[in-house]
């Protein structure tokens, strides 16, 4: 399948920039130096529920989530400009959690989060496919649909959802119809021979 192939409804009307109400993101930070974000299945809890925190404080829609241990990322709609505000509220009472449970001192993030906006339908697509495989092409899961810290396999109904991803957003990119938007949605990010892709190291670069 050609990545033509897969067809998305047209929900990108507005051009986002930064700090634009309505503006999407993908959104990305890394621990500092040669640290880590999470140490343990609680650490990895606990970020996806300041994820959901942040997504009611500041009226996010989460597309996309994929935790690893040294960074995540994540799609972010933004109704209102509050990718700023939200993103300093998520990352630093996290990292205040964090340090309190490991005795630890000190930033835990290394360089300010980088934000891209996405503006078109196919920045849109390659950005979830690449954090769809995220976990699976850092060596995490054996496939996309057993990553349990990515929110790609609970869309699909191959883990308990998280409520604070925007599910029917998401698809709604697809189709309006559900069940054609998950066929197109596996389409997207597993159509071509993943394990062959991850061996060589296609996706590792964010798009």
């Amino acid at each position: 399948m050609e990545r033509s192939d897969v067809k998305i409804d047209n929900k990108m009307a507005r051009r986002p920039r930064n700090e634009i109400a309505g503006s999407t993101y993908h959104v990305t930070i890394h621990a500092v130096a040669d640290s880590v974000i999470v140490r343990n299945d609680l650490d990895r809890t606990v970020l996806t529920q300041s994820f959901a925190e942040a997504a009611k404080r500041y009226h996010w829609e989460i597309l996309a989530l994929a935790i690893l241990d040294t960074h995540y990322h994540a799609i972010v709609f933004t109704p209102q400009a509050t990718l700023g505000a939200g993103m300093q509220y998520l990352n630093g009472t996290y990292a205040q959690g964090f340090n309190r449970r490991h005795n630890r001192k000190g930033h835990l993030f290394g360089a300010r989060y980088f934000s891209k906006p996405i503006e078109t339908d196919a920045h849109f697509l390659l950005t979830v496919r690449y954090i769809a495989l995220n976990g699976f092409n850092a060596g995490i899961a054996d496939h996309p649909r057993t990553d349990r810290w990515n929110s790609y396999p609970r869309i699909l109904g191959a883990l308990r959802r998280w409520h604070f991803i925007a599910h029917a957003t998401l698809l709604g990119h697809f189709s309006p119809n559900r069940q054609t938007a998950l066929r197109r949605l596996v389409l997207l990010v597993e159509a071509h021979d993943i394990h062959e892709e991850r061996r060589r190291r296609r996706t590792t670069q964010p798009p």
